[in-house]
């Protein structure tokens, strides 16, 4: 169980995701696989994938080709990172401290 949750790092994801930080995971699935949405505050999703993408960190913006649901959900775009079974929690801990440099640029 220890080695799936440092190999199979989305559920922990998804925790940081919804701290009240102005983070916000989207969706409620019961259990995810290995993709996680998100946004951050009013920052653009495709700002926020160019800033993240200057740290290394490779996500995708937009609408996915889910412009239904992202209508159901009322957003336009999203950011969304996928995890395969390589990566491990150290690469979230990267990707928490991109999305902080994205809310520095926007303070």
């Amino acid at each position: 169980a220890e080695d799936e949750a440092r190999f199979f790092p989305c559920p922990e994801t998804v925790q940081r995701f919804d701290q009240g930080n102005g983070l916000r995971g989207i969706g409620r699935p019961t259990r995810r696989v290995s993709v996680s949405s998100f946004l951050l505050d009013d920052i653009h999703p495709h700002d926020m994938g160019t800033i993240i993408d200057q740290y290394g960190v490779a996500v995708r913006a937009g609408h996915h080709c889910a412009m239904p649901l992202m209508d159901r959900f009322g957003i336009s775009a999203t950011v969304r990172v996928s995890f395969g079974i390589y990566n491990c929690i150290e690469e979230i801990d990267s990707l928490m401290l991109a999305i902080e440099k994205v809310r520095e640029v926007f303070r």
